[in-house]
Order: C-alpha cells, then structure tokens, then sequence
C-alpha cells in the first residue's frame, strides 16, 4: 500500500482515537498531542502493521502506550481529589435485594454482537461514558479499552487495588444502567 494511501486510511480513524484520548486524559491539548503522536508513530511504522489485527486495534495500541507515557509525563498521574466520593458504593444497595438480587434484573439486550456492529451503539457508548465521574471513566477506560492489568493501574494512580475494582464496579453499573435508558429501552421510553 502506497504511503499517502496509508495515511488516508490511518486518518480515518482520529475521529474515535481523539475521543479515546480525551476520555482517557480529560485535556484536550494534550489529547491532540497524544493523538498526532500517534498518528505520526504509525506512519513511521507502517512497516509493522501486518494486518493480524484490524487498523483500528493496531492504532488503538499504539495510543495506549502514548496515553501511558502522559500520564506518567503529568506527574505519575492524575489527582484523585474525589476519589473517596467514587469509592463509595452505597447508593448501588437499592439495585439489588436482601439476599444479593437483583432489584429490579438488568433488560434484555437481545443480541449483544448485533448491536456493536452499529456505528450509533458506540455514539450512545459514548455518551455513557462522557456522563461517568472524571477518575471514574479515566480508570474504567484504562482497563477495559487500553487494556491495562489492574496492578499497572494501580501503580500509574497510586490507588489501592480494592478501590480499583470498587471504581471499576461503579463504573460498569453506570454504563449499563446509562445504556439501558438510552440505547436498550424499548422505542418510545428512552429518557
């Protein structure tokens, strides 16, 4: 594949590694850094693109280890200042019963694998996501989309690992209860 070809293609997908960046760093200078960054790292290494993995994966990983390396640059991460206020799990008691239940059980999301094939999902994913506390989705998108093992987040945001998955839990209830409203409802009821 000819360069400028590559570099359109690349290109194509600075749109979702900006919100990434921006999710993950909460700066949006630095997450335009971060994105040219890589961008500019994988025209360098176009070479090392073997295709194993779709574009998007390829570049997402490349950005992972450019994320990384700001947080460490900003001081070995960010300040949790609200951290207790996110650690705090009582107000999830009323989703589930006495006996550890579900309250009121999660909806049916038909066919999953269906759903995530559509552009619009990863809009109201999104959405979900911009919604979540700042060190909440910063942890959250550490795990679940760079990848990070608990430990290395841990270490890079200087928590404990039982405030990890605390911030983790929270995390995963707000997104499900947020993609239920406003993307699993059935038409009409979505607030």
């Amino acid at each position: 594949m000819a360069e400028a070809e590559f570099a359109t293609l690349i290109h194509t997908h600075r749109g979702y590694l900006l919100r990434v960046a921006l999710l993950q760093l909460r700066d949006n200078e630095l997450a335009e850094d971060v994105v040219q960054d890589t961008l500019l790292a994988a025209l360098q290494g176009a070479e090392g693109f073997s295709g194993r993995s779709s574009l998007k994966t390829w570049l997402t990983g490349i950005l992972k280890h450019k994320i990384v390396d700001a947080i460490r640059k900003k001081g070995r991460g960010p300040v949790f200042s609200s951290l207790d206020e996110e650690c705090q799990i009582d107000d999830f008691d009323a989703l589930f019963d006495e006996s550890g239940h579900w309250e009121n059980p999660p909806a049916d999301w038909g066919d999953p694998e269906t759903q995530l094939s559509r552009k619009e999902f990863f809009d109201v994913m999104q959405f979900c996501l911009e919604k979540l506390p700042p060190n909440t989705a910063r942890v959250f998108m550490m795990r679940e989309v760079m990848e990070l093992q608990g430990d290395e987040i841990c270490k890079e945001l200087a928590i404990s690992s039982t405030n990890l998955w605390v911030i983790l839990y929270r995390a995963r209830v707000a997104l499900r209860l947020c993609l239920e409203q406003h993307w699993f409802a059935p038409a009409g009821q979505t607030a």
